[in-house]
């Protein structure tokens, strides 16, 4: 009897992680296609994109105040999806990686950028902000800064990112009591 309804849980997870992905997967390549569109053509793209996830988002409202069972996963994808509704991250992979809690893919992902920073094949803006998102999701994924990082994230971190630091936070604490 313990199992009851796991299965469908599960099937529900799976299905609200495909969805999830779906639209990081047509943000992503919104941006990748961005010069083949015209202005207006791409504007309207991310807005209906960004109210789908502003009505997914809404969903897992509805889920997490619904069933416990699910509050862990889908918590984790409703931060994700206030990021990207918020616009605190401005990349698709990275807010993919915190919704699915992947530090490790986070990390990889960020010596990747160091490197390629270093030969020129990444544009030193794009990297301080794609940079500062990484290293705001692994803060919040719970995961050690070092010394370095948080002093880069100081000097670097938006007004908006901030934001979603303190709006999260500030879910967090609801959450818990």
């Amino acid at each position: 009897m313990a199992s009851r309804g796991a299965s469908e849980t599960s099937k529900l997870r799976q299905n609200m992680e495909e969805q999830l992905d779906r639209l990081m997967q047509q943000l992503q390549d919104l941006e990748e296609c961005r010069e083949e569109l015209e202005e207006e053509e791409y504007e309207e793209t991310k807005k209906e994109t960004l109210e789908q996830l502003s009505e997914f988002n809404e969903s897992l409202k509805k889920l997490i105040s619904g069933n416990m069972t699910l509050v862990d996963e889908l918590g984790g994808m409703q931060l994700a999806i206030q990021a990207a509704i918020s616009q605190a991250f401005k990349t698709p992979e990275v807010i993919r990686l915190f919704a699915k809690k992947q530090p490790g893919q986070l990390r990889t992902r960020l010596a990747e950028m160091d490197r390629d920073v270093m030969v020129g094949k990444l544009p030193r803006d794009v990297y301080t902000q794609q940079k500062v998102e990484i290293l705001t999701a692994l803060r919040k994924l719970g995961e050690k800064l070092t010394t370095e990082d948080e002093a880069f994230l100081a000097a670097n971190a938006s007004a908006t990112l901030s934001h979603f630091e303190k709006v999260t936070a500030s879910l967090g604490k609801t959450r818990s009591s």
